[in-house]
């Protein structure tokens, strides 16, 4: 009001009042430049960790982009090597510090930073803290979340093919020699069948050049590959033909078979250790039967288990299976204990004859021949004594 009051008067000195013009324009400008916001020291070292400059110029996607670049390479989830959970956790509270700050600068009255502020207030809430999903997917929430578990399987998936291979290629790096002497192995197999392939060819070719497949029965004749079907599809007959021819079998037939193969295995079993016991068992002999009853009863439940599979996968019903009794496979050992006796009974007699056969015709070898040489030295002292 002074500079302005002589500025008025024209008796006032006019550079005076230049001069004090000046000054109060520059202590205006020194009290708006002291009202201003201060940075702290931790809001500082938010920026620095964002690696933003701290005079609060960066737009909220700056921001954003630099919290992104970072969670990328800190994220515990993220795979990448530097990842760290203590420095992530770092990068995001310093992130949510910058947003309160540009938004606390942008505000229309110019609200100024208090130092002594409640740090809770800078916090987001508790369920706030895992919805950032790294930056992930569009939509709401669920959708992001759905999205970022989405990628996280994925994710895991790449990295459990990468460690097969990585499994596969130190296999592999330790059996080269084996694979290698395969590989010759196979690749001479190959050239062997290939020559005689070649050879059996040139023979054919031959042949026919001779005319020796002229006189064969039938010749002119259409094949009678399907004469006991004939409303059965070629194609589908010769594809069947063909893994038959190569030794391929259904699974329910190798399944029947391992049934057959396990049910003789455990009818053999009994009978053959009731035999061996006896008709009327001592109380050792009990307790045998009944442990070799507790051994078979456990193999019949995993054949009953099998018989279910076979159920499943056979293709016609007629050909289903009913499950297998520990007492009806005791009462057929019982019944067939006797007859298995005879007939080791007579086993052993023909092994007994058979053996003295043997010995008999091992014994008369030896006799005939000192036979025949003793006639021989008579017949030559007997000329010997005429001479």
């Amino acid at each position: 009001m002074g500079c302005i009051s002589h500025l008025l008067f024209p008796g006032s000195n006019f550079y005076h009042g230049c001069f004090l013009l000046i000054l109060s324009r520059q202590s205006l400008l020194l009290r708006r430049l002291s009202s201003a916001p201060q940075i702290s020291r931790s809001l500082r070292e938010s920026y620095r960790l964002l690696q933003l400059p701290d005079e609060g110029h960066s737009s909220p996607l700056q921001v954003k982009d630099a919290y992104l670049r970072l969670a990328k390479l800190y994220h515990p989830d993220s795979g990448a090597p530097t990842a760290d959970a203590g420095l992530f956790a770092q990068v995001e509270e310093a992130y949510r510090a910058v947003l309160a700050h540009q938004s606390k600068i942008r505000q229309p009255d110019g609200g100024m930073e208090v130092e002594d502020e409640d740090p809770s207030r800078r916090v987001a809430p508790q369920h706030r803290h895992y919805l950032s999903y790294e930056g992930v997917g569009v939509g709401t929430p669920s959708q992001r979340e759905r999205q970022y578990r989405q990628i996280r399987v994925d994710r895991a998936s790449e990295q459990v093919l990468n460690y097969r291979q990585r499994e596969h290629e130190r296999a592999a790096a330790g059996e080269g020699a084996l694979v290698e002497r395969d590989m010759r192995q196979r690749s001479r197999k190959i050239k062997i069948t290939q020559a005689v392939e070649r050879l059996v060819e040139d023979m054919i070719q031959e042949s026919m050049a001779r005319g020796d497949f002229r006189n064969l029965s039938g010749a002119g004749k259409p094949l009678s590959k399907f004469e006991h079907n004939p409303y059965a599809d070629p194609m589908t007959h010769n594809l069947n033909r063909i893994l038959i021819d190569n030794g391929y079998q259904p699974p329910w037939v190798v399944t029947q078979r391992d049934i057959r193969e396990s049910t003789a295995h455990i009818r053999r079993r009994l009978l053959e250790g009731r035999a061996r016991l006896g008709d009327s068992m001592t109380p050792k002999e009990h307790n045998q039967w009944e442990q070799l009853c507790a051994s078979v009863e456990e193999e019949l439940v995993k054949l009953n288990k099998i018989v279910d599979n076979y159920n499943l996968i056979v293709p016609m019903l007629k050909m289903q299976m009913v499950h297998f009794s520990m007492s009806r496979e005791i009462e057929r050992a019982k019944n067939g204990a006797s007859q298995h006796r005879l007939e080791q009974q007579r086993e052993r007699e023909r092994e007994r004859e058979r053996r003295k056969e043997e010995k008999k015709r091992a014994n008369a070898v030896p006799r005939s021949k000192s036979t025949k040489q003793g006639l021989m030295s008579w017949m030559k002292n007997l000329l010997g004594s005429k001479n």
